[in-house]
């Protein structure tokens, strides 16, 4: 184990004293205690979290079995497999609070697409993947076979025909180790990301005849209640939330689903934390406090439950390289 863990976990024991600090050694003390527990995982991950390279810390945590599913927006499905490839092609803005709009309409000029100081190159990132996926979707669609997101990129990855262009290590690439672990992954909404705009494109082109070649929202539920169900036979599932909005809203719900639509007998979560930035707030679901979850069977009145209020490119890194030092 790189003692860089062990040296994190100690700095956070003894300086990470109070209020949120001490929420967030709290919440990665419980997320260790539910493995010791033989309990599983579920993370979430909403916001621009691989373009802000959380692959760096998140992939060490998926090979050292720490998670075992993961919800994401399609873009952190993409972005993870971009900054693979095009890493030395991004540009940074140091000073991107200052841009003014014309600024930015030169930034689009040169097709660079802007998430806050980081600036994914077009061509190098986006059009790379977009021929490669292509290929895949393509024949799939003629052998009239039909997978989630994630499985295209999987097999992708695991080809190997990318390697020529990775320009990062690709032990830090969070998606190259789900693949390599074959973790499900679940991306509701995914038509909403650039590579679901391409694809969008391309049914109603008719490159692709089958709109059901990458598998809809609806199959993804459907997967994730037979995941749930199986894997809670002889455990808990804990959730840890990164962000807010669909990429936590789906999965967390398929509790209820199970228990109040399907009428089935389903375990709540075993544990919940949050890292967000959206404070509590009427009608925010991502600013709802925890117990809000347990009138909607999500939660029991025993769960561990933590809501840490801050940056989660900050926090996240920090909790993760506690769970690995313990």
């Amino acid at each position: 184990m790189p003692k860089n863990f062990n040296a994190i976990k100690e700095f956070m024991d003894q300086n990470y004293l109070h209020f949120n600090a001490r929420t967030t050694v709290e919440a990665a003390k419980a997320w260790v205690e539910q493995l010791k527990l033989g309990n599983k995982m579920f993370v979430s991950i909403a916001g621009a979290m691989s373009t802000a390279e959380l692959g760096i810390s998140l992939a060490e945590m998926i090979r050292q079995d720490k998670i075992q599913a993961i919800c994401c927006t399609g873009a952190n499905l993409e972005e993870d497999v971009f900054n693979l490839v095009a890493n030395k092609h991004y540009e940074y803005i140091k000073d991107w609070r200052s841009l003014t709009a014309e600024d930015e309409e030169k930034l689009l000029g040169r097709h660079l697409n802007r998430v806050t100081d980081t600036c994914i190159p077009e061509e190098e990132a986006m059009r790379r993947i977009e021929k490669t996926v292509l290929k895949y979707w393509e024949k799939a669609d003629l052998a009239k076979k039909s997978f989630f997101p994630y499985e295209f990129l999987y097999k992708i990855l695991l080809s190997g025909e990318l390697e020529k262009h990775y320009q990062i290590d690709p032990k830090n690439s969070w998606l190259l180790a789900a693949a390599q672990k074959n973790l499900p992954i679940f991306t509701p909404g995914w038509e909403d990301s650039t590579l679901g705009n391409v694809y969008t494109a391309s049914c109603m082109a008719k490159k692709i005849q089958n709109i059901h070649t990458v598998k809809s929202g609806v199959q993804q539920m459907e997967k994730l209640i037979k995941w749930y169900q199986e894997n809670t036979k002889n455990s808990g599932i804990g959730f840890f939330q990164i962000g807010g909005g669909i990429a936590g809203d789906f999965p967390i719900c398929v509790v209820p689903l199970i228990e109040q639509d399907m009428n089935e007998k389903a375990k709540l979560w075993s544990y919940f934390c949050q890292i967000s930035d959206s404070t509590t707030s009427y009608g925010s679901y991502s600013g709802a406090v925890p117990n809000e979850k347990i009138t909607w069977g999500k939660l029991d009145t025993k769960s561990p439950k933590f809501i840490i209020e801050s940056d989660a490119t900050i926090v996240a890194p920090l909790i993760f390289s506690y769970v690995l030092a313990s």
